[in-house]
């Protein structure tokens, strides 16, 4: 364990108030003393102004006290006596003096010019030191401060998750928590445009660099947003609040073609910080894919397509964050940022179609197709936020304002053409199709939470929340006919358009009584969602109000060993993608499209939570079940030509129970290593759909991490991953194996990083699945990422 010094926030208003209250007592010239000095950040020489100055008797009364002014400089009135002095400020190490006599000889006391030191952070949880990450762990929620992790350098943020205990992401970018693909993502807090449209795929276009932490939270109390069965999953951004200038460098290399810059900045000048995070890559990914399938047709004969896709995806990302804080004092603090993005895309696919009858007797030719794409995605983000720290510790307000904007633009050209068996060109095969499809987003937050201390250990929190949000998806698909005139294709040519307006307010009540401590609560969520189909005048309002009640009942053993039990009501809306009718043209065979149709799922999570701490590691388990109804899940369907479609439809529900294990341990000095192993099991219900759509499912995660520290500042780490078979109602999900290797040296006086990683080692990150319905048989085996290999130089100035 480690501690790290702390200020009393609740002390700045009650030391300004004794100033007060000395300075009007009007003591006579020989009843009291002056204390002055002058307070200073030791490494940038800085004037640190508002840093509280407290002067204590030496049974530790409080006896006097005030605030530094800008410059740095107080002045204090200190009545006749022998005291000792504390000088705090948020974000450094304490000064304590020796005891000073105060009399009428030594009647003015300077302490001079005090310098104070940064400190690493001020935790209120206990905290765990790893080689792997630094990690402050609590029952509901644990959070993983990044930077120390080496497979993390060069890579996304999407890379970072994947890092991470209870998440796993596949090879396409979707993101789960214990198994469960319906997890709330948010950046800082709040929803991103990253996030809207593509889902957890969308983080590539975040630099790992630019993420501070993530917090993992699997069963939320009720002042987060009910969104997200399997819980929540905060990216918090960098952001530095130190006096003076600092900041931090990095750039990437990598092949396949990864080239990248970041940097991380801040400044503060008493009362204001500002920040700026930038950052730039540009990426060449390689993919492949194949898909076997069969399909039995009514006169008994059985049709057989054997597809291979090759492509590249080439990408040019730009981030940009900047913004500032003004500290009305140190607490009440204003803040405003804001966030550009634009991802460049272009992508080119090549499909060959083989098609067979009756177990390959009979071969019928081939088909040749081409996407070429280019895609351009602009977005926006401004925030603005007040918090103020009243004299209670823990009495806060939080408000903030955010502003989000997408918009994206996809011009696709798809080419085909058809062959023989002897490899001859059909008369009259060619086709040429485009598709062009923009999707927008405005979205406005508002958010306000209070919370209000009482008695001893009692804590009272609300908040308020609504959430305004517009999406539209213009989007026409056309094929040229035989003038040579590109004509749209029936049925796909319309204007989507997506409202959705959330009205939310909660409630929570929390004490501690000896070894225990309780919390319930409740939150309300009002939500009105229209779907409009412009062209065809198809309109699907919804109107519904739901409760959503949360309980933790913690129960502490000792500081070292706990426990906690927790519930929470949750629900899975459908989101744009889930919704939207737009039909992926990309594939000729097989589409996906969006159900219009689709209600929300909700969700019943329990948990049984234990921490125990040891001498030399941490172990953290958990025993979970969920209970699911109208469970979202993507099904497809192919018909007697052999096209699918994949959309998603709500099942009957599903049940799921698991048990997880996250641990630890420092073996000796060189050598840590970290754990986590997470087994469940499911009851899929989709009989709704079709009386075949059930199964259960045990499957089970496990990923081990192992850090050898060599001397020089060499650390070497060595990660294996393991996401076992899981069956799905329609099929089943195989296994996946990787393993990374990544390698760090401390350059430059130890202001510097060089670290080589080389992720998947063995190229064997692959997505395989079996999919089965009543007319047909699909085996599909896609990679999507391949094995990456990054150098990455990384410098911090004045961190």
């Amino acid at each position: 364990m480690n501690t790290i010094p702390k200020i009393n926030l609740g002390k700045f208003g009650a030391l300004l108030l004794l100033s007060i209250i000395f300075s009007s007592l009007g003591f006579s010239q020989q009843n009291k003393a002056k204390l002055t000095g002058s307070i200073q950040e030791k490494s940038t020489a800085n004037p640190l102004g508002f840093a509280s100055v407290a002067v204590y008797t030496e049974k530790d009364s409080l006896v006097a006290g005030g605030i530094s002014e800008e410059n740095g400089k107080f002045s204090i009135d200190v009545p006749m006596g022998e005291y000792y002095t504390l000088i705090e400020f948020m974000g450094f190490e304490s000064y304590k003096s020796n005891l000073i006599i105060f009399s009428k000889d030594n009647s003015k006391v300077d302490l001079g010019l005090i310098e104070l030191e940064t400190t690493a952070g001020d935790l209120d949880e206990v905290v765990v030191q790893g080689e792997k990450t630094l990690m402050e762990l609590s029952l509901d929620k644990r959070v993983f401060n990044v930077g120390k992790d080496l497979a993390n350098a060069g890579g996304t943020a999407n890379d970072i998750l994947m890092n991470l205990p209870s998440v796993s992401v596949d090879p396409e970018g979707n993101v789960r928590l214990r198994g469960s693909s319906n997890v709330r993502i948010l950046i800082d807090g709040k929803p991103s445009g990253l996030v809207s449209f593509k889902g957890g795929a969308g983080l590539r276009q975040l630099q790992a660099n630019m993420v501070e932490r993530v917090e993992v939270i699997t069963n939320p109390s009720a002042r987060y947003e009910a969104e997200g069965m399997a819980g929540v999953i905060n990216i918090v951004l960098k952001k530095d609040n130190n006096q003076g200038f600092n900041g931090s460098f990095e750039v990437i290399v990598g092949t396949p073609l990864n080239l990248g810059f970041s940097t991380n900045l801040n400044y503060r000048k008493n009362r204001i910080n500002w920040f700026i995070n930038y950052s730039l890559a540009r990426r060449h990914q390689p993919n492949v894919s194949e898909l076997y399938q069969e399909v039995y047709n009514e006169d008994g004969s059985t049709s057989i397509l054997s597809q291979n896709n090759a492509g590249i995806l080439k990408g040019f990302n730009n981030n940009i964050r900047g913004g500032l804080d003004y500290y009305f004092n140190e607490k009440s603090i204003l803040t405003a940022s804001y966030l550009w993005r634009r991802s460049d895309a272009r992508r080119i696919t090549d499909i060959r179609y083989e098609d067979y009858l009756n177990n390959f007797d009979t071969y019928l030719g081939y088909s040749l197709r081409q996407q070429d794409e280019t895609e351009a995605e602009p977005n926006s983000e401004v925030i603005v936020s007040y918090k103020k720290n009243f004299e209670q510790k823990g009495h806060e307000l939080t408000t903030a304002f955010t502003y989000l904007n997408y918009w994206e633009r996809s011009d696709q050209k798809f080419t085909q053409s058809s062959y023989n068996p002897n490899g001859q060109l059909i008369a009259d095969s060619d086709l040429l199709q485009t598709s062009l499809n923009d999707e927008y987003e405005n979205q406005y937050l508002l958010q306000l939470d209070y919370v209000k201390p009482f008695a001893k250990e009692g804590k009272f929190e609300t908040g308020l929340r609504t959430s305004f949000r517009e999406m539209e998806n213009d989007f026409v698909v056309s094929e040229e006919n035989e003038s040579g005139e590109l004509v749209p294709l029936p049925g796909l040519d319309n204007i989507f358009l997506y409202n959705e307006n959330i009205l939310a307010a909660y409630g929570i009540l929390g004490n501690k009584t000896g070894k225990w401590s309780y919390q319930g609560g409740l939150r309300v969520e009002h939500t009105d969602v229209e779907t409009i189909l412009v062209e065809t005048n198809e309109k699907n309002p919804r109107k519904y109000t739901n409760l959503f009640p949360s309980a933790h009942l913690t129960y502490n053993i000792s500081t070292e060993n706990a426990f906690q039990l927790s519930y929470s009501r949750r629900v899975r809306r459908p989101v744009y993608n889930d919704l939207s009718p737009y039909v992926t043209f990309s594939d000729q065979r097989n589409f996906f499209s969006g159900n219009p149709d689709l209600n929300p799922e909700f969700t019943d999570a329990f948990e049984l939570g234990h921490i125990k701490y040891f001498e030399k590691g941490t172990l953290f388990s958990t025993v979970y079940f969920r209970n699911t109804t109208d469970k979202i899940e993507r099904i497809r369907t192919v018909n007697d030509d052999g096209f699918s479609v994949t959309a998603p439809y709500n099942l009957t529900g599903e049940k799921s129970f698991g048990v997880e294990f996250s641990s630890d341990y420092k073996i000796n000095d060189w050598w840590k290593l970290d754990l986590n192993v997470n087994f469940f099991h499911a009851n899929i219900d989709g009989s709704n759909i079709e009386a075949d759509f059930q199964a259960k499912t045990y499957s089970w995660l496990l990923r081990q991490t192992s850090r050898f520290t060599i001397s020089n500042g060499l650390d070497i780490q060595l990660r294996a991953n393991y996401d076992a078979r899981q069956k799905t109602a329609q099929g089943v999900r195989k296994g996946i194996f990787f393993m990374d290797l990544s390698a760090s040296k401390s350059i430059l006086g130890e202001r510097g990083n060089l670290i080589l990683t080389v992720n998947d080692i063995f190229n064997s990150r692959r997505n395989r699945y079996i999919i089965e319905g009543e007319n047909f048989f699909t085996e599909g085996n896609s990679q999507f990422v391949r094995r990456q290999i990054n150098l990455t130089i990384s410098y911090r100035l004045r961190q």
